[in-house]
């Protein structure tokens, strides 16, 4: 059995059990096409058995070499890359990392760079780097993209220039396509140490490829548990489409369900600030996938309780256009109680002795029960505690539900056209060679 669980008693009020089971048999044909690789975009799903093969190939043991050897080199380790290529292995990291450190005792601290383009943000983490010892993993498929190329020219310079060009060599990794693109020519011509991105998986369903292992190896945990934690996940959603026993594929009829009933906006929400990151993960998931032919559920996110003190008002008696999803985590990591006070000032001795872990969960009910009585159906999904497993299971699940959900909508779940659309107005407006005339057209509509 699966560790993640899945509620949906809160929805039931807004679009019936018959109405969401009467989505069988769509789901069981979306499932078809997807487990057998035999729907739209089904040259992206090696996904799917990566997390096994992985598990019994030679891939972990040099990923976990590689990892020791950046970390014993490095206080600090840039993971340069964009959309799936950071967002995965940031949420896997940061949902297992201490609040305030941001590392493991005897690891690096992981930072981010080439996920926008900022002057600010590149200065400053240069000038931050001047007084540190760092390594650099870049990841991208074509090493073209012009955010994570852009930061990546910028820390190409300054290590070397710090370092020295051969030993700044043995301080880069790069993880690219296997035999082509910009970054794989320089890597061979470098001789950077380099891991592959599989040609069959896209960025979005990348982090169980070495674009997330690596880092997250780095971080310092341990990427075996997070893998059988994904391979837990499938086989237990390959046994069957059934929506009593496949929670993905609950998760994906009854999400287009409320779609279908005037609910296009679906809210990801967490009660620990360590999901910051899945959130963010999950919209590019989700959002990317499904968002094509001026259809598809809208993914948002907030992060509770700080969030009900701003969006709250909105969520409890905005436009009943939304529905929710709360993620929660039945057991923390650490354990902390409310003290008693003698004059009671703030009129909280009634919660002396509780856990504030109980305070939050009671929050977290109240939430639901509120947001529901206002017009919101709820969905919950829990896990039993943060850990590598668990979030391996979560990954895996909500990368099938995506697909599931993606074929639902008629939908190629595993490309992203639109996306191409500001890359080229960019290229044209900072003139481009090639783009010339697309830059009079648009000089035109500024």
């Amino acid at each position: 059995m699966a560790n993640i669980k899945i509620n949906v008693d809160r929805v039931y009020s807004f679009v019936g059990q018959e109405k969401i089971d009467s989505l069988q048999q769509e789901v069981s044909l979306s499932y078809n096409e997807l487990i057998n690789k035999a729907g739209k975009g089904n040259d992206f799903l090696g996904w799917l058995g990566l997390a096994g093969e992985t598990l019994n190939s030679p891939l972990v043991k040099n990923i976990t070499e590689e990892a020791q050897k950046i970390s014993a080199q490095s206080e600090a380790v840039v993971v340069i890359g964009i959309g799936g290529s950071y967002l995965g292995a940031r949420a896997i990291i940061d949902s297992l990392n201490d609040h305030f450190t941001h590392y493991q005792k005897g690891k690096p601290e992981i930072i981010y760079a080439g996920q926008h383009i900022s002057e600010e943000y590149l200065y400053d983490l240069l000038h931050l780097l001047d007084h540190k010892d760092y390594s650099i993993i870049v990841i991208s498929k074509s090493g073209t993209t012009t955010e994570p190329a852009l930061a990546f020219r910028l820390l190409k310079k300054h290590i070397e220039q710090k370092y020295g060009k051969e030993n700044a060599r043995k301080r880069i990794v790069a993880i690219t396509d296997q035999s082509k693109g910009a970054l794989k020519k320089l890597a061979d011509k470098e001789g950077y140490p380099t891991f592959t991105i599989p040609d069959d998986v896209g960025g979005r369903f990348s982090v169980l490829t070495p674009v997330g292992l690596l880092p997250i190896a780095v971080a310092g945990f341990d990427i075996t548990k997070l893998l059988e934690g994904a391979a837990s996940m499938k086989t237990e959603l390959f046994k069957s489409p059934s929506l009593a026993e496949n929670p993905a594929c609950l998760y994906a009829a009854v999400r287009n369900a409320l779609y279908r009933n005037g609910k296009p906006v679906e809210l990801l929400v967490n009660f620990q600030p360590k999901l910051f990151y899945i959130t963010e993960w999950w919209k590019q998931l989700f959002g990317e996938s499904e968002g094509k032919g001026h259809k598809g559920i809208f993914p948002a996110g907030a992060n509770f309780s700080t969030d009900l003190h701003s969006m709250g008002q909105y969520i409890q008696d905005g436009l009943r256009v939304l529905f929710e999803t709360m993620l929660l985590v039945e057991k923390p990591g650490r354990t902390l109680e409310v003290p008693l006070e003698q004059d009671d000032a703030d009129g909280l001795n009634y919660l002396a002795g509780k856990r504030i872990h109980e305070v939050n969960n009671m929050a977290a009910a109240g939430t639901a029960i509120a947001h529901n009585d206002g017009g919101v159906p709820v969905i919950s999904i829990s896990l039993p505690e943060l850990n590598e497993f668990n979030i391996g299971e979560l990954i895996y699940f909500f990368e099938f539900a995506c697909g599931i959900s993606g074929y639902m909508l008629e939908v190629n779940p595993f490309d992203q056209p639109g996306v191409e659309a500001y890359k080229n107005n960019m290229f044209a407006l900072l003139g481009k060679a090639g783009y010339e005339d697309k830059q009079k057209e648009l000089l035109k509509k500024m």
